[in-house]
């Protein structure tokens, strides 16, 4: 079962792609996704991630959650590396400012309360299953 979600997400990122954001901002369970255009820390590629998102007053939060994985999502990493990025909502691209929020941090409670929320309780099961902190990731618009 594993493998088909994980195919269900790529084929949702492809179409959200393709069709320049036409579709695929709710075309997965009907959550909210952004994509994250993020520059890889290593290899310096250009790379898009599809992810479930809120709002949190002007900026728009994303949960690095990877499933509850003991290591974080490569998304998380090239954000932290380099926070100037692109949040694609739908058609419209925005440059933001990425900052990593994190158990413990103003405003994590309520970020984790809405996120987990729009998520459906999914969060709070993959953080059972880690023993990392998730990182809520906040993007604030520059433009």
């Amino acid at each position: 079962m594993p493998d088909l979600f994980v195919t269900m997400l790529k084929v949702h990122q492809e179409i959200y792609e393709r069709s320049g954001g036409f579709l695929g901002h709710r075309l997965l369970f009907g959550m909210p996704t952004l994509l994250l255009h993020t520059v890889g820390r290593k290899s310096g590629e250009p790379r898009t991630s599809a992810l479930t998102y809120g709002k949190d007053g002007d900026e728009f939060l994303v949960v690095a959650s990877k499933g509850g994985s003991p290591r974080p999502p490569a998304w998380w990493h090239n954000q932290h590396a380099d926070p100037n990025v692109v949040a694609q909502i739908g058609r419209t691209r925005h440059n933001v400012v990425a900052r990593s929020v994190l158990p413990g941090d103003d405003g994590y409670d309520r970020m984790w309360a809405k996120m987990n929320k729009i998520n459906r309780g999914q969060y709070a099961e993959y953080q059972k299953k880690t023993s990392r902190p998730i990182a809520i990731v906040a993007l604030r618009p520059t433009d």
